[in-house]
């Protein structure tokens, strides 16, 4: 099992190369400065892209990225499948029904990023960007030859209409985070839109934010007849590469490629998109899923089961060598996968709680014992980066830290940053990291009972429920569980299936789940949906209910730094306070893509740092896929 078997499987391929809108204002990197810019008559900077404390890569007349192939053919056919849930609605904006894993592949943004470079977004819906060097607003102008997939040209009405919508009606992550960045919007005319930054918000990252929000039709939803907030499986019209071709809830869901598509000459799009149709079939737990890719029902795989990968690639398709399997390298941050626990529980709010409940799972026997040694820990919150904070506070970070220390934990400046130390590998319980749990839960005042349970001064159990959607993780579940009955808690798992498990979450209503906690190289505002006290009570991202004035203090040091030096050491600042809160157990993560795939489909070689992209940049082999299909594999 990897980090993907959890509900945040369908964020990983939604903010993906390919998605756009679904996350993307709350995971915006923190960007800046635009490079390679020109200074245009009336005082702005007029560019073709913006970075954010270094040059662009490329300039206005770069012909394509370099980690593609600009000569990839297209045609051909991307399938994949998905065991974690169905859909039953094509509409990623809202909080009704559950989306469609790629439901918001049809929108683009004025600007999007590449799989090569940290911190930089080039012009897509828009061909320029013009500001003043305060950034206090910026003008977008739409290229002339954008076009929605029904043929009607995308303009700044229907981009105004798309940030005023997500501002008013849209997911609560929109609604908090726009206005703190966006202050309004203006139509200039048919193809300019200017938007006003609230003069409050950091200078890195306006920008970004106002380019990096989704545009759709406001035709499309007036015709719909729908509230913006209903669930619908006619999607709203967009001005992405596909258009929705086949939604069978439960069964698959197909994009096709427009073939009209207006920015298929674009630089940022050669060498991209090349398939006609994307196919995602939807099966009803992972065994059946693997079941469907040996048998040729679909032709890509990701491997999500360490147990599978070490044990069940021996089926005939792959002895035949119709099936190429690879671990390809994974340059990218951790996704943060973790037990989160919520810490709007008052039996939660002690940290030394917090502690001993994550000193009973045993990573190094789960891995072991269970994933055959192939994962890592992730430790810190920017687990494979220099971002990380190691050792005692720096004299920078100090300086940071300090003007907190009343509002901070002592050990933030005594000692280095929180991690689970080492568990025995060769046994489910270790007995000293037992020891030192229950001595935690008495100094919390948590004492065992005759009965061995462990109990407040009122008497109440201490019970631990871990909601469980994914048959997966029940093996992983189970001895975490049974270690934390060991010491007296009363622990036990819940599963349910994923509509339950996703109201709960929306709802609050859980003790601890399996959650992703993404990070980025150049975070910025995307933290307060994270970690902030304003967002606490409603983001979907912050599922702890971070709320904490000091972590709302580093966060707004991080927004603000202005050079990377700064940014550096605020991070660092905030990863060791937020580890000392001890409000989540790491899971794992690997540094590598395991994946299989019907030997038709290519990819650049080498891959690009930060991105498999499989659904972005790779292709399909004709005369491979004859010589397969001649040969009976699918």
């Amino acid at each position: 099992m990897r980090s993907s078997e959890t509900r945040a499987e369908t964020a990983r391929f939604s903010t993906g190369l390919l998605g756009r809108g679904l996350l993307a204002f709350p995971l915006i990197l923190a960007l800046g400065l635009a490079a390679g810019a020109a200074r245009a008559q009336d005082d702005l900077i007029v560019s073709h892209g913006i970075s954010t404390f270094g040059d662009l890569r490329y300039g206005p007349d770069f012909e394509h990225f370099d980690y593609v192939n600009p000569d990839a053919p297209q045609g051909g056919e991307m399938s994949f499948g998905w065991s974690t849930g169905s859909f039953d609605s094509m509409h990623p904006f809202t909080r009704e029904g559950r989306g469609a894993v790629l439901s918001s592949i049809f929108f683009e943004d004025m600007l999007e990023g590449n799989a090569e470079e940290i911190g930089a977004l080039y012009c897509l819906l828009c061909e320029t960007m013009a500001y003043p060097e305060d950034r206090s607003f910026v003008i977008f102008t739409i290229r002339e030859e954008a076009r929605f997939s029904d043929g009607t040209p995308v303009t700044a009405d229907d981009a105004l209409f798309s940030y005023e919508i997500l501002r008013d009606e849209g997911l609560a992550s929109f609604r908090a985070s726009i206005p703190l960045t966006i202050a309004s919007a203006e139509v200039l005319d048919e193809r300019r839109i200017r938007y006003d930054f609230n003069p409050e918000a950091p200078l890195r990252g306006r920008i970004q934010a106002a380019g990096s929000l989704p545009v759709f039709s406001r035709a499309s939803h007036d015709a719909s007849g729908l509230d913006f907030n209903e669930s619908r499986l006619v999607p709203l019209i967009g001005s992405g590469p596909y258009v929705l071709h086949e939604a069978e809830p439960g069964q698959r869901v197909v994009y096709a490629r427009n073939r009209d598509y207006w920015g298929n000459d674009l630089p940022n799009n050669r060498g991209r998109h090349n398939f006609d149709r994307i196919r995602i079939e939807y099966y009803g737990d992972a065994v059946a899923a693997f079941e469907g890719f040996t048998a040729g029902n679909y032709l890509f795989r990701q491997e999500s089961s360490s147990v599978n990968w070490a044990t069940s690639y021996d089926f005939p398709a792959l002895e035949r060598g119709w099936v190429i399997r690879e671990d390809l390298p994974d340059g990218t941050i951790s996704s943060g996968q973790s037990f989160v626990i919520n810490l709007r529980r008052e039996k939660f709010q002690d940290a030394r709680v917090r502690e001993a409940i994550g000193l009973m799972f045993n990573f190094e026997w789960t891995n072991r014992t269970l994933f055959y040694g192939l994962y890592r820990q992730p430790i810190s919150f920017w687990e494979n980066t220099e971002l990380a904070a190691s050792g005692l506070p720096s004299e920078a970070e100090l300086e940071l830290l300090e003007p907190l220390r009343d509002q901070l934990r002592p050990e933030v400046f005594t000692e280095e940053p929180f991690a689970f130390p080492a568990s025995n590998p060769d046994r489910t319980l270790d007995r000293r990291q037992a020891r030192r749990a229950v001595a935690l839960l008495e100094e919390a005042g948590w004492v065992a009972g005759d009965d061995g349970m462990v109990r407040n001064a009122e008497g109440e159990v201490l019970e631990v429920e871990f909601l469980n959607s994914s048959p997966l993780f029940d093996r992983i579940i189970n001895p975490f569980v049974e270690n934390l009955r060991a010491i007296g808690i009363d622990a036990r798992m819940n599963r349910v299936d994923n509509a339950q498990a996703t109201q709960r979450e929306r709802d609050k209503d859980f003790d601890i789940i399996t959650d992703h906690i993404p990070m980025g190289y150049e975070p910025g505002s995307g933290l307060r949906q994270y970690f902030g006290s304003a967002t606490a009570a409603e983001s979907v991202f912050n599922a702890a209910g971070v709320s904490d004035p000091a972590i709302d203090a580093l966060v707004e040091m991080v927004i603000d730094a202005e050079s990377q030096e700064e940014l550096d050491v605020a991070v660092s600042a905030l990863d060791r306070v937020l580890r000392w809160e001890r409000f989540r157990v790491p899971q794992w993560f690997s540094d590598g893509h395991w994946v299989a795939y019907y030997d038709m489909y290519r990819y650049p070689d080498p891959l690009p740092p930060y991105s498999l992209g499989f659904l972005d940049f790779w292709w399909v082999d004709a005369e491979a896929e004859a010589r397969l299909r001649d040969a009976g594999a699918f």
